[in-house]
């Protein structure tokens, strides 16, 4: 990859990109949940049925997942900083549309356009920060821009309740285009985020000895890990307000607060998980293994406490979404890093995500399935089971991962 200048080290340079990137994340989120944070509100006041106006957030998940792999490929092949800008152009758009939309189909194409420009933010912004940040610094700025999903999320819970009170549910759509306009115009202000990917002829002899039976086992085995952390994370995140208010009688609109205490204290995890992942581990799959455990002990935990401590059991479900949340740092930030040298840092991005993303589709409907036919009690086994087999997967895979990472792929 060419860069237009060296790698970037001043301090104050490197804090404020860092920030910049991720003020670009969380306005990705912004005008992504915006859909689901009034969807209540709209089938409400417009009488629209809730599976009618669902089938736009279904639009937007499909064409979101699949969109990782289109958006990973074109990374790597394309000036990243235009596709980027192609998919805030495009989800302002779509923002500014939906409004306007009188039935459901036409809300689940745009909603549909939406996902596929939102996909074109993450693989593009893990190759540009690959670029211009050494190796350590892209560590920490993987932190903080993932900063940018959780704060996003927070921003879209509390200041929808107002705006809706003050303009109507349609004004949430304009001032999330109106965000969109704006770091649209800033991104396209920074010279120094431009880089053009150099051409490769795909005859490095070192890539072609990666490409062994071995590393396509660790690959397919890192992607099923993946799908089962986004099964949990987001997962548990979508049900929690309905376990505690099964459970324990918790009101609805107090066991809802959870969907902005969750990624709130997903911050926190993120953060911590990369302390620990810088300060005392080398193997990323070994780290990943030990946040399953925990997962594990969680669930198990939970169980335990059923129905008896409403706070204890909120402080293991915050812990078992901040594990995962602290896996997925790794997973789909770290990992693909090794993969810069061989030109797919993106691609592999966006195929990770793609995984994470399978999961999430899977755990919407399939956990109530699955908690209306085996209780609650028995989605806490699922939970601890689906934490226990990702887990070993990541502990078997480490030592092919220490090899894998020496061959400097």
């Amino acid at each position: 990859m060419k860069n237009l200048r060296a790698k970037i080290t001043g301090r104050y340079e490197l804090h404020k990109l860092m920030l910049f990137f991720m003020g670009l994340y969380m306005v990705s989120y912004i005008t992504r949940i915006n859909y689901g944070a009034v969807i209540s509100e709209m089938t409400a006041s417009e009488n629209i049925q809730k599976s009618a106006a669902s089938l736009a957030l279904t639009a937007s998940a499909v064409t979101y997942g699949f969109g990782q792999l289109i958006s990973g490929y074109l990374s790597d092949r394309f000036r990243p900083k235009l596709l980027i800008l192609a998919g805030l152009f495009t989800t302002a758009f779509a923002n500014i549309i939906v409004p306007f939309c009188t039935r459901p189909e036409q809300t689940a194409l745009v909603w549909g356009i939406n996902g596929l420009a939102q996909a074109f933010m993450w693989p593009p912004l893990v190759k540009i920060m690959a670029a211009v940040f050494s190796a350590n610094d892209y560590k920490r700025a993987c932190v903080i821009v993932t900063w940018g999903s959780s704060v996003g999320t927070v921003l879209v819970y509390v200041l929808s309740p107002i705006l809706i009170f003050a303009a109507g549910w349609r004004s949430i759509f304009a001032a999330s285009a109106l965000c969109a306009i704006v770091t649209a115009v800033l991104w396209c202000k920074r010279r120094d985020i431009d880089i053009t990917p150099e051409k490769t002829t795909g005859t490095d002899e070192t890539v072609k000895n990666k490409a062994g039976a071995k590393y396509v086992v660790l690959m397919l085995s890192i992607m099923l890990a993946i799908v089962f952390q986004g099964v949990l994370r987001d997962g548990v995140t979508t049900w929690t307000p309905s376990y505690l208010a099964d459970i324990f009688g918790l009101d609805n609109k107090l066991a809802i607060l959870t969907g902005v205490i969750i990624p709130l204290f997903s911050i926190a995890a993120i953060q911590l998980t990369s302390v620990i992942y810088r300060r005392f581990f080398e193997n990323e799959l070994a780290l990943i293994a030990i946040l399953f455990g925990v997962g594990v002990i969680s669930s198990l935990a939970l169980l335990m406490l059923s129905g008896i401590n409403v706070i204890l059991s909120a402080v293991f479900l915050a812990l078992l979404v901040g594990c995962m949340y602290g896996a997925n740092l790794i997973m789909t930030c770290m990992l693909p890093a090794y993969f810069a040298r061989s030109g797919n840092i993106s691609f592999v991005s966006g195929l990770l995500n793609f995984c994470t993303y399978i999961g999430s589709a899977a755990s919407g409907a399939g956990m109530a399935l699955f908690s209306e036919n085996y209780g609650w009690n028995g989605t806490l086994v699922l939970w601890a089971a689906v934490a226990c087999v990702g887990g070993v997967i990541c502990l078997c895979l480490s030592g092919l991962w220490s090899g894998f990472k020496k061959s400097e792929i």
